[in-house]
């Protein structure tokens, strides 16, 4: 089973939601960053469960550990290892889960793959898995703010709440999207979603939605323009993630609307080089970064586990009743919004260092 990401700034993440731990092993981050729990426990904070009233009350720390790759407060150039520890683990509170099968999550598939399933909260298929994506995310965004590279998602979308045609208007500050626990950066629209969230939740119901990720600062001339375009990464690395299920870059879907002579981004003189006078490309041509801001969003499905009664199988394939129980968030998307940009931080940080290995002169 495929556990590993990334071709040169590789990561693989191992642990299951109700096992003793999670975590990641980074490989290829160079030497002599500084680096401390610190710097990652920030995004580990952010995606953390508990954290507010509409997400999953589970109680987990998540605090992480290094334990190997960093001498001194500085990374050596060796694997980084890193646990966070599950303190709050209820496998009891799975025994139904045992011999049936939860509609729209992997039970049935895992099962039928691999004919052994962890029934405690999916194993592997829960989202405790992207805590080893984001710590690692947390190495990879220090790593490119050398750069001047910055990434920002934020919730765009609840249901049928959307922001507002226009917003935000400029680049978002972590504070603005920090400032309501659905990360919308716009007060009004975020007041909503939450109102929105807690409706549903209080009918055992769920929601899905849309996060947005932004990120700028990236120079021209990333990506490839065959197998390894930018924009076909960022997919992959998106529609991994627990719950996705769509990915639009740029004018996405709505731009078949649009003539070419209305879809093409004029070229124009910027900052002593070439720009685009509009951005339907969404950063990316040709699978290959332009230079403008990178945009993007992602479609998350309302969560699979709810507190009502559904139908289902046993693992025999007879009909029977799941009850509705168990801790779950009612929406995905605010916790949701960290992984996004932990995954996007991988996908341009490996992009950069491939670049940079590809274009180098060689010399002895």
């Amino acid at each position: 089973m495929p556990n590993t990401f990334g071709k040169l700034f590789t990561i693989s993440t191992w642990g299951e939601s109700h096992g003793a731990a999670v975590g990641v092993v980074i490989d290829g981050c160079p030497p002599g960053l500084p680096l401390s729990e610190a710097d990652i426990q920030g995004d580990l904070d952010r995606r953390r469960p508990g954290q507010s009233s509409i997400v999953t009350p589970r109680k987990e720390k998540d605090q992480v550990e290094i334990l190997s790759g960093v001498f001194e407060g500085k990374t050596t150039g060796a694997p980084i290892s890193m646990l966070v520890r599950n303190s709050d683990a209820r496998p009891g509170a799975y025994d139904e889960m045992r011999e049936k099968l939860r509609p729209s999550h992997a039970d049935y598939t895992y099962l039928t793959k691999f004919g052994i399933r962890d029934h405690r909260g999916g194993g592997r298929s829960s989202a405790r898995e992207t805590v080893g994506r984001v710590a690692a995310g947390a190495v990879a965004k220090k790593l490119l703010s050398q750069k001047k590279i910055e990434i920002r998602a934020y919730v765009s979308r609840i249901q049928d709440i959307a922001l507002p045609p226009g917003t935000p208007k400029g680049f978002p500050t972590e504070a603005e999207v920090e400032a309501s626990p659905v990360r919308c950066p716009d007060p009004a629209t975020a007041d909503k979603m939450v109102a929105r969230i807690e409706d549903v939740r209080s009918k055992g119901d769920s929601v899905g939605g849309i996060v947005t990720c932004r990120i700028r600062g990236v120079p021209a001339g990333l990506g490839e323009p065959v197998f390894d375009r930018l924009e076909a990464d960022l997919a992959k690395a998106m529609l991994s993630l627990p719950a996705t299920k769509g990915f639009e870059i740029g004018s996405g879907f709505s731009g078949t609307l649009l003539l070419g002579s209305e879809h093409n981004d004029a070229f124009v003189p910027k900052a002593g080089g070439v720009g685009t006078a509009t951005n339907r490309s969404g950063g990316v041509q040709g699978g290959i970064s332009n230079g403008e801001e990178i945009v993007f969003a992602v479609a998350f499905k309302p969560t699979a586990t709810i507190m009502l009664p559904q139908a289902t199988v046993d693992t025999a394939g007879a009909a029977t009743e799941l009850t509705g129980r168990g801790r779950h968030d009612p929406c995905v998307l605010p916790r949701a919004v960290p992984i996004v940009e932990a995954m996007a931080a991988l996908v341009i940080l490996d992009h950069w260092m491939r670049n940079a290995a590809q274009t180098r002169t060689f010399s002895s």
